[in-house]
This record gives C-alpha cells, structure tokens and sequence, in this order.
C-alpha cells in the first residue's frame, strides 16, 4: 500500500474580466510607446540608424526574408534545436535528479562530477563538440543538452530534497518500496519546482542554441544574426534579436499550458 501526495485544495475567486485584462493592456499601451519613442527618435535623427535602425526598417527586413521564404526556416532551424536538445536533457535530468535528491549515497558519487560540469558554459563545450560531432545537427543538440542538463539536474535535485520528510516517511511505514515513493511520493510533491526550474532552463537552452549557430551554422536565428553583422546589416542583426524574445516568449506560454494541464491546482 503507498501513500500518494495530494494537494491541498484552494478556493480561487475569479476576478471580474476587466481585472484580468487591465494589466496586459497596460502592457500593450507601455510596448506601443517605447516603439512610437524609437521611431520617432530615428526619424528625427537622434539615434543613427546605422547603429540602431527604427521599428519600421526593421519590419521591412523581416518582410523581404519572409516574401524569399528564408525567415520561417530560421526560426524553425532554432526551435528544433532547442526542443530536441532541451527535451534530452529533461529527461535525463529529471530522474537522475529524483535520484540523486533521494539517496545520500548516490548523491555524494555524482557530486565531483556535477562540480565539474556545473561551472563549465556552453561555449566552452564548442571546440569539443565539433571534433565529436562535426558541423552537423547533432552539435547544436549536444550544446543545448550540456548547457542546459547540469543547472537542470540541480533544480530537479533541490526540489527533491524539498520535499516534506514527513510524507516519505509515512510512505515508508506504509510499507512503501523506494521506487514507488520517488514515483507516487517525491515526484508529485517536486513537481512544481521542477516545472519552474525547467521554464528557467528553457530560457538558458536558447542562449546555448544562438551561441553554437554564431560559430558553425548555415540557418537559425544565431547564423542570421551573424551574417547580418558580417554585411552591416544592422536591421537583420535586430530582427533576428526580436524574433529569439518572440519564439521564447511562445515557447514559454506553450510550457505554462502544459504546466497547467500537469498542475491544475496551482492555478
């Protein structure tokens, strides 16, 4: 017989519609006046658009790519290197950590070897994957999944030893098996950070991604940034800026769905 974690149930009043919509308004008028700012201050030439082009140069540029149909295949190029890269180490991460969080023992064999990784960033692991894997796809994957698995398996291994002893112990007297409390025990309860935690990474997996298309890529939005800055075009350097926050941002709002769908209860 095991004992599962429940949640406590929460009554949430739900708040009147213009409420909920009062803040994203806001920060829709706030976004609208930092871009009329911006151009107008290029227009009357404030800022030089050499150094900074204005909104609507920059929206030229990303119709130009997108009529010659090199746009969408740069941001797809990305967010497939992301997703494999940063899936890989999820799932690598998460039960390892769930693990190492759980025992002592395995935590003090793998501990020399996280201090050795967690420091190291993702560049530094470039000369090496291109001698592994040459210039190929699976090198992007490779730096995606090194920079982001060591701070990944510390998240998943806090939330771990977080949770409340009390319910592992009454697992335990229960007549619980290891395996069965890190399943219906340990990973409920450290669920919610390790969700977090993994939303954080996820941010930290697009840097990683940029930093292996800046050195050996032929598309993505890193090699669109660089061959835009080897032609001085500013505009397409800016854009491929713009288009990261945007497909984060996506990418972001697609994880809280699922994060709602794994955790009603925090809602």
């Amino acid at each position: 017989m095991t004992a599962k974690y429940a949640p406590p149930m929460v009554s949430v009043e739900r708040q009147p519609r213009w409420r909920r919509l009062k803040n994203p308004l806001i920060s829709l008028v706030s976004f609208g006046a930092l871009l009329l700012i911006w151009e107008g201050a290029t227009g009357l030439g404030l800022i030089e658009p050499l150094f900074l082009p204005a909104p609507s140069q920059i929206a030229q540029r990303a119709i130009q790519m997108a009529e010659q149909g090199t746009l969408l295949g740069h941001i797809v190029a990305s967010t497939w290197r992301v997703t494999v890269g940063f899936l890989i180490a999820s799932l690598v991460a998460i039960p390892l950590g769930i693990i190492l969080g759980f025992s002592q023992t395995s935590r003090a064999i793998f501990d020399p070897i996280l201090s050795f990784l967690r420091p190291l960033p993702s560049m530094s692991w470039i000369p090496l994957s291109l001698l592994w894997f040459g210039i190929g796809e699976s090198q992007k994957y490779s730096i995606v999944f090194m920079g982001a698995f060591a701070p990944s398996l510390l998240y998943v291994i806090e939330a771990t030893k977080s949770v409340d002893p009390l319910l592992v112990k009454a697992a335990q007297n229960l007549g619980a098996r290891p395996r069965d409390v890190m399943i219906e025990v340990i990973l409920p309860g450290s669920l919610p950070q390790i969700l977090s935690g993994l939303k954080v990474m996820l941010g930290i997996a697009w840097t990683c991604v940029i930093s292996a298309e800046l050195v050996a890529a032929r598309e993505g939005l890193g090699f669109m940034i660089m061959n835009g800055k080897e032609y001085f075009q500013t505009d397409t350097v800016v854009l491929g800026m713009v288009l990261i926050s945007v497909t984060v941002m996506a990418t972001d709002l697609v994880f809280r769905f699922f994060e709602r769908r794994i955790l009603p209860w925090k809602a």
